[in-house]
């Protein structure tokens, strides 16, 4: 039997840009000691306070349907958090809660595209991105943000690609770049939002994650509350990936859409994950600074490791789990240095390729594994790429 072309299309044929990620797990289950700085996932589990809370809402019978759209507690919770944040008001009627920022992607792009319509993203993009855009039957478009510009995307470029699109999606703080974009960048951004009639749909599951400057919600710009849909999630924020919890907050009448959309597809989120979801969000602001205190820490170890060469450029990491090295010094492109590096050093780092074309000549460095084991694998990426350029690390 044939297969739509909707979901054989997803990923576009060809890798993932995953292989050297698959590479390192069969390593590493065969008993080779690997570095692994791949994926973003913390390197400590979740609080055990809200796990305890998770426990006692399956226990009170929080086991059932929930509603569609999210518990009303939930909601309330996120909408006083947006608008504590940001200063836009915001009520539970403007918040819908999805099984993570994956499905609030999903969910966003269904609200603002059509079949066929031209999506925007830019490119680095976290890897699932052009497949969300693909799964909605969207021709998914990508403009790239230079390494020259530290990954900050040019509003002329999103505006020379935007004639007909019906979406752009946004990123930051960024994953991959780390980079943060500035109030300078957004206001371009929603200039050309405005005068292409397009959504704005931003992923800002980092928000708590952030090194340098300020966090800029579109939200908060002018004219664009009624066009911007947000993403959030406690993946990040709250060390939850594996609790699938997250929101959008848009429009009260996309978003009521976007819950008869839960009704079709989710049927909501686990009683019990909201209400550990509720409790997470009332442990504050202190908190959230706990769990991202390691990624700022280690944010700044890896750069002050890297003083005293320019073989291995990094670009400086504003926000986010992550760094991005420059690479090109050493001849290779990103996914051949990634794979010698696998091969030679027992460390697994993403080809900058893995997130397109823009990031082509850099790797990914994930600030997930204690700062030893960081420091120890920073220095075997650094003496490896020396050797490569013909240079004294």
């Amino acid at each position: 039997m044939a297969l739509s072309k909707r979901i054989t299309g997803l990923t576009g044929g060809g890798s993932d840009g995953w292989d050297v990620y698959y590479k390192a797990k069969e390593m590493m289950d065969a008993g080779e000691d690997v570095a692994m700085l791949t994926i973003g996932e913390h390197d400590v589990g979740t609080d055990s306070s809200i796990l305890d809370a998770m426990d006692a809402a399956t226990r009170a019978g929080h086991v059932g349907y929930s509603m569609f759209n999210g518990n009303l507690n939930l909601r309330e919770a996120v909408a006083e958090r947006v608008t504590a944040r940001t200063g836009v008001p915001t009520t539970p009627d403007n918040v819908l809660v999805v099984p993570g920022g994956q499905a609030g992607l999903f969910a966003a792009h269904h609200a603002a595209c059509d079949e066929g319509d031209r999506a925007l993203y830019i490119d680095p993009f976290y890897a699932t991105y052009p497949g969300t855009i693909r799964a909605v039957g969207a021709q998914d478009v990508a403009v790239a943000a230079r390494p020259e510009r530290m990954f900050q995307p040019d509003p002329a470029d999103i505006a020379a690609a935007a004639k007909g699109a019906k979406s752009l999606l946004i990123n930051t703080p960024n994953n991959p770049t780390g980079a943060v974009y500035g109030r300078e960048t957004l206001e371009g951004i929603a200039e050309v939002c405005r005068e292409h009639d397009m959504w704005l749909i931003s992923d800002e599951v980092y928000d708590t994650q952030l090194w340098v400057g300020d966090h800029v919600s579109p939200r908060m710009l002018d004219g664009m509350a009624e066009r911007t849909l947000v993403i959030g999630s406690l993946s990040k924020s709250h060390a939850m990936t594996g609790s699938r919890i997250g929101w959008v907050v848009g429009p009260e009448e996309a978003i009521s859409h976007m819950g008869n959309l839960s009704t079709h597809t989710t049927y909501g989120v686990a009683g019990f994950v909201q209400e550990a979801a509720f409790y997470a969000l009332g442990k504050g602001a202190d908190f959230e600074e706990e769990v991202a205190a390691p990624f700022r820490r280690r944010r700044d170890l890896v750069l002050g490791l890297l003083e005293g060469q320019d073989v291995v450029r990094p670009i400086p990491a504003q926000g986010a789990m992550f760094v991005m090295l420059d690479v090109r010094a050493t001849g290779l492109s990103g996914e051949v240095f990634a794979e010698a590096l696998l091969d030679h050093r027992k460390v697994a780092v993403m080809p900058g390729e893995s997130f397109g074309k823009a990031a082509a000549g850099h790797v990914r460095v994930a600030l997930t594994v204690p700062d030893d084991r960081l420091s120890e694998a920073l220095a075997r990426l650094v003496e490896m790429a020396a050797e490569l350029a013909g240079v004294a690390a």
